[in-house]
C-alpha cells in the first residue's frame, strides 16, 4: 500500500474522530443549557426548606417548653386541690361535731332549766313548812312530845321534828349540788362549742386562699392552652411548608433528571447518526476494566459488662397493729413529768398563733412550748404532730401521750382526761384547761417521749 493511501485513510480517522467528539461536546452543552434554570428553582426550594425546618425546630423547643412548664403548674393544681379535699372534708367533721355539741348544749340547757326548778320547788316547800311551825308556835311540837307515852315515844317525836329539818335541809343541798354540776357541764359543752367553732373558721379561711391561688392557677393554665394552641398552628405551618418544598424539590430533581436523560439519549442518536455516515469503518476496542471490589469488614469489639444485681434489703420498722401499738420509750422524760408542767399553765389564755404558755397559745402552740421545756422539739402545727413520734393505741395511752383530733391537739394526763388551748373564751369555756379525752373523736395519739 502507497504512503499516499495511508494518509488519506488516517486523515479519514481523525475526521471521523473529530465528528465524533463534536457530537459528544453538543450532547454535554445542551444538558448543561437547562441547569441554570432549574438550579435556580431548586437553589429557593431548599432554601425555603431550611429555613422553616428551623422555624419549625424553633416552635417545637417552645411546645416541649410550655408542656414542661404546664405539667408543672398542673401538678402544682393537683397539690393545691389535694389540699383542699382535705381541708373541705375537715370542715364537713367539724360541721357534725358542731351539731352533735350543739344537741349536747340544749339537753344539758334543759337539765340545767330542770334542776333549777327543782331547787326553787323544795326551797317554797321548805319555806312552807317552816312558815307552818312558825305560824303554830312551839305549842304545838310541845303538846306533840307532852303527848307521848313514854320516854322512848318522847325521843322518837324529837328525832322526828329534828329529822323534818335536815331532811329539808339535805335535799336542799342536794339539788343546789345538781344545779351547779349542770351548770359545770354547761359551761364544759359551750367550751368545746367555742373551740370546733374557731377551728372550722379557720378551715374555712385555708378554704378561701386555697380556692384564690387555685383560680390563679387555672387562669396560667388557660394561658399555657392558648400559647401552646399558637405554637402548635405555627409548627403546623411550617410543616406544611417543609412538605411543600419537599414537593418542589422532588419535581425539580425529576425534571432534571428528565431533562439530563433527554439531552444523553439527543447526544447518544447525534452520535450514531456521525458513525453511520463515515465509509470508514473504524474499529474501537474498549478496555474493559476490572473493577476489584474489596469488602472491608469492620469489626467493633462491644464489651459485654457483667451486670451484678445487688439486693439492698430495706428495714422497716415493725409496728404492732390494732390494740397493740404500745412503743417503747425512747427519752428519759416521764410523761407524768410532762402532765404535771402541762397542768402549771392551766386558766392562762388562747391565742392564735402564739405559743406562750403564760401570755398565750394555740393548741400546737401550747403542746410545742411544752414540750419544749424538756428538751423535745416539735412542729407548731397540729396537722405535722399527728404524724410526729409513735402511734399509740387508745388503750394503751399513757400520761404525756399526744391525743390529735381533727385540726386540734392536746396532752392526755391520766385518767381519761387531756389539757389544751382549747379557744380564745375567756377561761373556764375558753383558754388552757383540762377536758374529758373522749370529748371529740380522736384521729390518733401520739408517743414522742
Amino acid at each position: 500500500m502507497s504512503r499516499n493511501t495511508k494518509d488519506l485513510k488516517s486523515g479519514e480517522k481523525i475526521c471521523m474522530h473529530r465528528k465524533v467528539v463534536a457530537a459528544c461536546m453538543a450532547g454535554i452543552l445542551m444538558s448543561l443549557s437547562v441547569v441554570p434554570v432549574s438550579a435556580s428553582t431548586l437553589s429557593k426550594a431548599k432554601n425555603a426548606k431550611t429555613e422553616a425546618e428551623s422555624d419549625l425546630n424553633s416552635q417545637n423547643e417552645k411546645i416541649s417548653s410550655l408542656q414542661n412548664e404546664q405539667a408543672q403548674l398542673q401538678s402544682e393544681m393537683n397539690s393545691l386541690d389535694a389540699q383542699l379535699s382535705e381541708v373541705l372534708v375537715n370542715i364537713q367533721i367539724l360541721s357534725d361535731e358542731i351539731t352533735q355539741k350543739q344537741a349536747e348544749l340544749e339537753d344539758v340547757a334543759n337539765q340545767l332549766v330542770q334542776a333549777q326548778q327543782n331547787e326553787q320547788t323544795e326551797y317554797e316547800d321548805m319555806k312552807l313548812r317552816i312558815q307552818y311551825m312558825y305560824e303554830n308556835g312551839d305549842s304545838t311540837m310541845l303538846q306533840s312530845l307532852l303527848e307521848s307515852k313514854d320516854i322512848s315515844d318522847f325521843v322518837n317525836r324529837a328525832e322526828y321534828v329534828n329529822s323534818v329539818y335536815s331532811y329539808d335541809r339535805n335535799l336542799l343541798i342536794q339539788y343546789q349540788q345538781t344545779v351547779q354540776q349542770v351548770a359545770d357541764l354547761q359551761i364544759q359543752v359551750q367550751g368545746e362549742e367555742a373551740e370546733l367553732e374557731e377551728i372550722q373558721e379557720s378551715y374555712e379561711e385555708q378554704e378561701t386562699q386555697l380556692q384564690t391561688v387555685i383560680a390563679e392557677k387555672q387562669s396560667q393554665m388557660s394561658d399555657f392552652d392558648t400559647q401552646l394552641a399558637n405554637a402548635k398552628n405555627l409548627a403546623a405551618q411550617y410543616a406544611a411548608t417543609i412538605e411543600q418544598q419537599n414537593e418542589i424539590i422532588r419535581q425539580e430533581q425529576e425534571r432534571q433528571a428528565a431533562e439530563a436523560a433527554a439531552a444523553a439519549a439527543a447526544a447518544k442518536k447525534k452520535t450514531d447518526s456521525a458513525k453511520t455516515d463515515s465509509t470508514t469503518t473504524v474499529a474501537s476496542t474498549g478496555t474493559d476494566t476490572a473493577n476489584t471490589t474489596s469488602q472491608t469488614d469492620s469489626s467493633s469489639d462491644s464489651q459485654t459488662g457483667k451486670t451484678q444485681d445487688s439486693s439492698s434489703g430495706t428495714d422497716s420498722g415493725s409496728t404492732s397493729s390494732g390494740s397493740g401499738k404500745n412503743p417503747g420509750y425512747k427519752t428519759g422524760v416521764s410523761g407524768s413529768d410532762v402532765a404535771s408542767y402541762a397542768l402549771q399553765f392551766v386558766g392562762n389564755p388562747y391565742v392564735s398563733g402564739g405559743t406562750s404558755l403564760t401570755d398565750g397559745a394555740d393548741c400546737s402552740g401550747y403542746v410545742m412550748s411544752v414540750y419544749a421545756h424538756f428538751g423535745v422539739s416539735l412542729p407548731h402545727s397540729s396537722a405535722a404532730l399527728a404524724g410526729c413520734g409513735q402511734e399509740v393505741s387508745y388503750g394503751n395511752i399513757q400520761p404525756g401521750d399526744i391525743v390529735c383530733y381533727t385540726g386540734h391537739v392536746a396532752i392526755y394526763i391520766g385518767g381519761g382526761q387531756i389539757v389544751n388551748a382549747s379557744s380564745s373564751k375567756p377561761y373556764p369555756v375558753g383558754g388552757i384547761k383540762t377536758n374529758s379525752a373522749t370529748y371529740r373523736t380522736i384521729t390518733t395519739v401520739r408517743r414522742v417521749l
